[in-house]
């Protein structure tokens, strides 16, 4: 009696190890899925598409490929008008000021839009005589 009560204890425990590393999968898996993929070319002093739109809670991941020559994307982490010693809106998942954008060679750029609003981006990689005017806008949509 003993043993058949150890076998169905061992089946049970290992049931449960199963299907909890089964949730753990399916939850991976979730999160994944919800990662916004948005391909953006950079190209003589502009930015496509601009406005970029997202929702806000997304994980978004803009994939940047320069089309012509280096450029860079830097992009405020509070909404344009807002106090900059609030908590940010954008929340980057890498450290990274300015990113360098080389020709042909996409960079990503992750982060999670937690707070709607317009959010300006520019070229931080001087580019040439229209330099200035390489802007964009990313728009966190409620």
């Amino acid at each position: 009696m003993r043993s058949v009560f150890r076998i169905a204890s061992l089946f049970l425990l290992g049931g449960l190890t199963v299907t909890a590393g089964f949730a753990r999968v399916a939850n991976t898996s979730q999160a994944d899925q919800e990662v916004q993929v948005i391909e953006v070319s950079a190209k003589k002093y502009e930015y496509s598409p601009s406005p970029i739109r997202v929702k806000r809670g997304v994980k978004v991941q803009l994939r940047i490929t320069s089309l012509d020559k280096t450029h860079g994307f830097k992009i405020n982490l509070s909404p344009d008008g807002s106090d900059k010693k609030s908590e940010p809106g954008l929340a980057l998942s890498s450290n990274d000021d300015c990113f360098k954008l080389e020709k042909g060679v996409p960079t990503i750029v992750e982060f999670v839009a937690r707070t709607p609003g317009t959010y300006s981006f520019h070229c931080c990689n001087r580019c040439g005589i229209g330099h200035g005017g390489m802007k964009g806008q990313l728009v966190v949509e409620p």
